[in-house]
Formats: structure tokens, sequence, C-alpha cells
């Protein structure tokens, strides 16, 4: 309808002669109004015009006058500009004096030829404001029954083959906060570029070499093996707490700093079988703790890249292009990012020791992704989710990327997240331990459990509505915002069944199936032509359910799943009104076959939104 409408006032303009004058720009937008008593849609094209015009008149002055061999002066600029556009002029806008006067102007030729969708339009302080029909709002709820899970799709990026990569928490450290909103933003990211017609592939890269591994693996020698009979999840969160201790020890002592260093080394070069066995269990370890994470978070990767098959790619590109893109360095290779942008700064690709650093793997990692792909053909975008303090390298990477690859630079996009504070300050757990996404996962799960448990239903559907409902939570939470910013998570508002959460959209979505549920055997129908007169208003529920596709073609082109998080909370709030307002199964409702076509046509929306999110809705609450 959005685009109807465009192209409606695109005519208008043409045939008002508008366009034909060479310095107005109309570059106007069209968007739903805040309030509904403002229309379905309203544009802003008479203001820019309006603008336009005195911004174009007031530059033709000042050309006027700076010609010495003119005649004209700034006191006649407008008689000349007149002159110019002629008498003929079939609009004559430019002799208008406010934005409402060519508001009208546009407004009565649209009139001449409306589409049925528009009921009406009107012009309100340079607005055009656009009602759209009943026979519109009937026909979208029809349009929703009949896609279905297809509901909201579109086919902006059809054929294009997209990798996003996300979460890449790294074996023998602790799965941190980072990594949770990385794997909700990016899981999210992959749905909706999905949803916009994409093949997808989802990425994960893993560091399981370098110092830190070095770290952990002393700290493992020093501390001692774990019990082997305690669960996956528990041997790695004990080497997460080696690492934490062997950190703490190469921050503080020389002698312990260099043992690691040259455990790192033998790492690289797998020489020594004690350091090998060690490895390659705390690896195997650490990856299946992060695999149960992933279950849990609806995570199901195609692809794992690891920094040990990464670090030879790198080293070998680098070496390559020394000279034409990177520079020995005091014994070091090293990339001047400041010489071709001064925004930039100098990075280390491979260090004084020979070993490739983070720079070098993610520069394999990035040609890796080009060359390979499940689709046995060249990606057309990459798409990586990181924490925001890496954006500035990540920009170096792109740079030296973009000298030696030039096709590559505009094949590349870095989403960057900030950090997750807590509301009430305490960095720990409920179990008093320092907090972890992994922790904080559970812990919100734990919490949910706690709330039905009174509840008589079967333990393994408590169980799992825990599940379903603390992901939910945590990834509501994250996405709410825009993507960039810090977020401060409130534990108590983020499980709660009301308000600004993801529980409170599970909630309503299972109150609009439960009432599917109880009409089972009534017949549903879309439109009544015998009731027809005597319909009621058109609901803000209608009015909202058929913008769900723009909401979805906007996150995609901003990468920004908040939007859509932002109109369920709105769409859901309509909806916890209609229900409050309508008795709906109810013999002598004689409205009741259509409102539950929208009760299924509201449900529909949410379960596909929410896909979007990332977020199951649960079969109960």
């Amino acid at each position: 309808m959005q685009e109807i409408i465009k192209q409606k006032i695109k005519e208008v303009l043409k045939n008002l002669e508008i366009e034909e004058v060479n310095f107005i720009k109309v570059d106007f937008s069209i968007e739903h109004p805040e309030d509904f008593k403002n229309g379905d849609y309203s544009t802003n094209v008479a203001l820019v015009i309006f603008r336009n015009i005195r911004s174009g008149l007031k530059s033709l002055s000042k050309d006027l006058s700076k010609d010495e061999n003119s005649h004209y002066t700034k006191d006649n600029f407008e008689k000349v500009f007149n002159s110019m556009v002629g008498d003929g002029d079939k609009s004559n806008i430019y002799n208008y004096n406010k934005p409402s006067d060519i508001a009208i102007l546009i407004k009565k030729e649209l009139e001449k030829n409306l589409p049925k969708e528009i009921e009406k339009i009107e012009e309100k302080n340079g607005f055009i404001n656009f009602y759209l029909s009943r026979d519109f709002f009937e026909s979208s709820v029809g349009e929703i029954l009949k896609q279905k899970e297809n509901w909201g799709k579109n086919d902006i990026l059809s054929g294009d083959k997209i990798i996003v990569e996300y979460t890449q928490p790294n074996p023998f450290k602790p799965f941190h906060i980072g990594h949770l909103m990385s794997n909700a933003i990016g899981e999210s990211v992959s749905r909706i570029v999905e949803f916009s017609g994409a093949k997808t592939i989802r990425a994960n890269y893993q560091g399981d070499v370098g110092p830190h591994v070095a770290k952990a693996i002393y700290g493992l020698i020093k501390l001692g093996m774990p019990d082997e009979n305690k669960s996956v999840s528990e041997k790695a969160q004990y080497i997460g707490e080696c690492y934490i201790k062997g950190n703490e020890m190469y921050e503080t002592d020389e002698n312990i700093k260099k043992e690691i260093d040259e455990i790192n080394k033998k790492i690289y070069v797998r020489n020594d079988k004690k350091i090998n066995e060690i490895y390659d269990w705390g690896r195997s370890i650490t990856l299946e703790a992060f695999e149960e994470i992933y279950k849990i978070l609806g995570t199901k990767f195609d692809e794992y890249y690891f920094e040990s098959e990464m670090a030879e790619v790198g080293k070998k590109i680098v070496k390559k292009h020394i000279g034409d893109v990177f520079e020995e360095s005091n014994g070091a290779i090293v990339f001047h990012g400041e010489e071709h942008d001064p925004k930039l700064h100098t990075r280390v690709f491979i260090n004084s020791q020979g070993l490739p650093t983070y720079e070098a793997k993610e520069l394999g990692l990035n040609f890796k992704k080009f060359e390979k792909s499940i689709f046995k053909k060249q990606i057309d975008l990459s798409i990586i989710t990181t924490a925001v303090e890496q954006a500035e390298y990540m920009k170096v990477i792109k740079s030296a990327i973009s000298l030696i690859r030039p096709e590559l630079e505009d094949k590349m996009v870095h989403i960057t997240h900030g950090m997750m504070r807590l509301a009430n300050g305490k960095m720990s757990s409920r179990k008093g331990n320092i907090i972890s996404g992994e922790s904080l996962l559970r812990d919100s799960m734990q919490v949910v459990l706690e709330k039905v448990q009174d509840r008589d239903i079967p333990l393994t559907l408590k169980k799992r509505i825990s599940e379903i409902v603390g992901v939910g939570a945590l990834k509501y939470s994250i996405l709410k915002s825009a993507i960039g910013g810090d977020i401060i998570f409130d534990f108590e508002k983020s499980i709660s069944f009301e308000g600004d959460s993801g529980p409170y959209l599970q909630y309503t979505a299972v109150r609009a199936n439960s009432i599917l549920e109880k009409a089972k055997g009534k017949q549903f129908k879309i439109t009544n032509y015998e009731l027809r007169n005597e319909m009621p208003e058109i609901t803000d529920l209608e009015k909202l359910l058929y913008q769900f596709p723009e909401t979805v073609e906007r996150s995609y082109k901003e990468f920004a799943p908040h939007y859509i998080a932002t109109y369920l909370t709105e769409l859901a709030s309509s909806f916890n009104s209609f229900y409050a307002n309508n008795k709906i199964i109810d013999s002598e409702n004689k409205f009741m076959q259509y409102q539950l076509s929208l009760v299924k046509a509201f449900y529909q929306t949410m379960k596909n939104g929410l896909y979007l999110l990332g977020i199951e809705v649960p079969e109960k609450m």
C-alpha cells in the first residue's frame, strides 16, 4: 500500500509539472502517523516541495546578485523567477505562501483517481493523510490467513547468498554475556535476511588457539584435571576457572608469563604430547558445552571456523603482500591503516615471534568465507556481529582486505553491540558466582520454572515452558533496544508477564491461541456483507496487523531487529484492548466470525514476528 500511494503521488507531481523544475528535488516520505486519528499513512510531500522552492529562490537570488552584468537584484528575484517558469505553469505553486496550499492542490489532484483501498484523504498542517477502507483491512486479514508462516516475507534478497557470523565463544573460556548478546542479534538478523529471500549460512568463528588457551592449560596443569564424573557443563565451567587463574598468574609473575608463552608456542607446533592431550580434551569439552547452549538458544550453525585453521591462511596472505599492503617493522609485520584513512591506526598482523595475530587470522577468515561456501558459489554478503570494542579493529581489517581484494569492500557488513549492565549493579548470579552468559540464561529459566511450579501441568511441560520463556525473556531484553548501545538488564522486569517484556508477548500469543482452541468447530469468515453497514469502527488491531511486512523490510534494510520488537509490543497491547472490549465467543455476537479471523491473523503475525526475534511461543503459560 505504501508503494501504491507513493506512485500515485509521483503521477500527480508529474501531472502538475512540478518535477520539471530542475532545482526541485521531491524526496518525500510516506509514514504511519503516531496517532491513528491522523490517518493510516501520511506524507510530507507538500512541505518538502515548499522548502525546496524557498531554498531554490534564495539560491537564485544570490546567483543573480553576484552577476555584475545582470540587471536583476535581490528585490526583484521572485519576479524574475516567475518569468522563468512562465505564466502557463500548470500548478502555479511558486506563488503559494504556505505548505498547506500545495498540499491542498496535490490532494485535489489525488482525489480524481483514488484507489479503492483508500477511503478518503485529508490535508492537515501541510501533511496529506490517507485513510484506508474497511475493504482493505478485511483483505489484509484474509491475506494473513492465506500466507500463514509466509506472512511478512519479501523477495528483496531473492537469489542472494548471505553468511552471518555470530556468537564466537572461545574454547577454554567461559560463555560470557557478550556471546549471549551476539547470539541473540546474529540469530535474529539471520532469520530476517532469510525472510527477505536470501539463502543464509549461519557461521561461528571460535578462537581455539592463542594466549587464552595457553593460560587455561597452564591453570589445568597447576590446579589439576576435573572429576570425570562431572557433567560437560561443569567441566567447561572448571576449564573457564582455570583460565581465569592462569590469566591472573600471567599478569603478576614474570616467570609464569614465560612458561605460558612457551606453552602457547607448543600449541601452535603441536610438539608436546602432554600439552596436546590437555588441549584436545579441553577443546572438545568446551565445544560440546557450547553446543548445549546453542540448542537451548535455538541456534544451529551451518559452518564453523577456527583460529587454528585460519592462522596459516592469514599468515600466507600477509607475507604475500609485504610491500604493497603490509610492512616489516621491528621484526613484526604491520599494516599502517592511517596511511590509507586518517581515522584508522596501525595494527600488527604477524608478531616479532613470527606468529599470526588475531588480525592475520581475521584476514584469513574473511578470504575463506568468500572462497568456500556450502552453496558452491561465492557469497554476496558477509555480516559479522561483535562487541562495539572491536569496531575500530574491524575497520582496519576491512581496509587491508579492500586493498588486496577491492571487490569485497562493499560485501562486508559489521554490526556491533554494546555491553549488558545489570540494573542492580551486581555482577554475580543467583548462586553467588561471577555472572556469565550461561549462568544468566540458566537463572532466567530457573526463575520462570519457579513461577509455573504451582500450575497443574506435567513437570516435563513446566521445564519446557521455563526454557522457552526464560530464553525469550533474555532475547527480548537484548533485541528491544537499537543495536550498538549498552543495555540495562533488569531481571525482574525481563521475566514479567506484563508490560515491555518477552514473556508478555508470549503470554498474549498464548491467550489468542486459547481463544482459537475454544472456537474449534466454529466458522471463520473474513467478510460478512449482510452486516457490512453494522460493522463497528476499524480497530487499532486491524490498523497494525497489515504493517508487519513493512516492519520486516525496514528491519532488514537497517539490520535492526528492535523495529520488530517494538511493533510486536504495540500489536500485543492493541490485541489485549480488543480482547477486553469484545466477548468474542458468544452466540449473541453477530461479528464473531470476523473477530475470530482477526484473532487468528493476530496469532499468526505474533508467531511470525517472535520467530524473527528467535523466540518461540509455548503451548501454555
